[in-house]
């Protein structure tokens, strides 16, 4: 199963990820790099701008978090 797929099947059976997901359950580190194989491939991914507070510097950071795709 190509990185592709595996993006696609954990969005699918878990409806999020983001690139820190995508590192740790996959072993994927361009994530959007997969969605855009993926857009191309015909499927639509949804996204949004999350805030988090970084664990280290305590700094607010924004990451993209894309949804499952829209049938």
């Amino acid at each position: 199963m190509t990185q592709t797929q595996e993006v696609l099947s954990y969005l699918e059976r878990h409806g999020s990820i983001t690139p820190l997901d995508a590192l740790r359950e996959i072993g994927c580190f361009r994530l959007a790099a997969r969605i855009h194989d993926l857009e191309q491939q015909g499927h639509y991914i949804p996204r949004r701008t999350k805030k988090v507070k970084g664990k280290k510097t305590g700094k607010v950071v924004r990451i993209t978090e894309y949804l499952r795709p829209l049938a």
